[in-house]
């Protein structure tokens, strides 16, 4: 008799903000970077792409692979997600040549539904955890034995920033010199519980979606910016080592510093590309001089910003200095969503900021993100899949 079971597995899988950037590719085709990058895994409490994995032989085989992304069929067509696909069933395909007794599922249709509890492509580094989360749920899906870093060498094919997206707490993604790859994947630095003091306060100047693509603005960058060449071969090594130092000794002055140097580093890069790309605007610069203002009104580094390829300011700070940080922030932006009303208990009155600073926040952000540092990819009995192979109700 057939089998026509609907096999399901879903994980959730979270955002990553990097503190030493990835930006540049040594190989577009198996996404290799040109330098190492480290980042913060954010908790999925706030910011989580949920995915389903489902297969069928009952599922038609001339429609394919499928992918519903927040309700809207999203094509699997391209080369970067079809290498994640051909990978991942190749090590499907040898459990089942190893085992005949396993089910086939290699061989049949795949359908993902997948969801974002956050604007997609909005420099919220949506693409690292929906590929994250993609390839988890897949390699649950199969029951492969692969490690987190085994599976980052696949994410990475996906979207580069994904592979951190496998791994909670500080990760380093190892850019590696092999020509295949191999050797580009990504390891913990440390746990979230080495420092799980570390906070993240997210200001989103824009949900839209970005005007120059990450992919296409690195390329760009790469192939015309003077600047580039120094900020790989020194720049991004010594806040690499730096960075690693900083977390090991939980030294948040330290780990500050790089953060927003390394930033600053990245878009003077791209400032430098020819023609200029700006992620960041008027409120990202306002944001800078807020931050400014806060530490030195407490004297010591308290805040440190950091931008991607986008607008979205992302700060960090440590819990017990959340008075001095959210309060500033709060007294300007209190009427947006998005303030957790036990990390306000006690926040202090405001740093007095420039008038045109505060206007500037005050005009440019549309909403506030509270969350710190969290765990990676979760299994969880959420399905987006009914046991029917239809997209779950919800």
């Amino acid at each position: 008799m057939a089998d026509t079971k609907v096999y399901r597995a879903s994980t959730t899988a979270p955002v990553n903000i990097a503190v030493v950037k990835y930006w540049g590719k040594r190989d577009p085709k198996l996404n290799l970077p040109t330098n190492s990058s480290l980042s913060v895994t954010l908790s999925q409490a706030d910011l989580r792409t949920l995915t389903t994995a489902s297969c069928s032989a009952a599922y038609p085989a001339p429609e394919g692979d499928s992918l519903l992304l927040n309700g809207e069929p999203s094509d699997v067509s391209g080369a970067r997600t079809q290498a994640c696909f051909r990978e991942l069933r190749a090590r499907r395909a040898a459990l089942e040549a190893a085992d005949p007794s396993l089910p086939k599922l290699s061989t049949m249709p795949l359908r993902l539904v997948s969801e974002n509890n956050f604007p997609t492509a909005a420099g919220l580094a949506s693409s690292a955890a929906g590929f994250a989360a993609f390839v988890r749920a897949i390699a649950n899906l199969y029951e492969l034995p692969a490690s987190p870093s085994e599976l980052s060498l696949i994410a990475r094919q996906g979207s580069g920033s994904a592979c951190r997206s496998l791994f909670g707490g500080y990760v380093a993604w190892r850019m590696g010199s092999a020509p295949d790859g191999s050797d580009s994947r990504a390891d913990q630095v440390a746990p979230a519980s080495h420092w799980p003091e570390m906070r993240a306060l997210i200001l989103v100047a824009s949900a839209a979606k970005k005007g120059v693509s990450s992919t296409s603005g690195m390329q760009q960058t790469v192939a015309t910016s003077g600047l580039f060449r120094e900020r790989i071969t020194t720049v991004v090594p010594e806040n690499m080592d730096k960075m690693e130092k900083a977390i090991a000794a939980r030294d948040f002055a330290a780990f500050a510093e790089v953060t927003m140097r390394d930033s600053n580093s990245f878009h003077a890069t791209c400032a430098d590309t020819y023609p200029p790309i700006f992620y960041m605007n008027d409120v990202s610069r306002a944001a800078i001089r807020a931050v400014e203002a806060v530490n030195a009104a407490a004297g010591r580094t308290v805040a440190a910003y950091t931008f991607d390829a986008g607008p979205n300011a992302v700060i960090y700070y440590l819990e017990q200095d959340t008075a001095a940080v959210v309060g500033t922030f709060y007294h300007l932006l209190g009427g947006l969503d998005g303030w957790k009303a036990d990390s306000l208990k006690g926040a202090q009155s405001a740093v007095a900021l420039d008038e045109a600073v505060a206007g500037l926040l005050q005009n440019g952000v549309s909403r506030i993100i509270m969350t710190g540092v969290g765990e990676g990819p979760i299994k969880t009995d959420e399905y987006l899949v009914a046991e029917d192979g239809t997209p779950a109700k919800r």
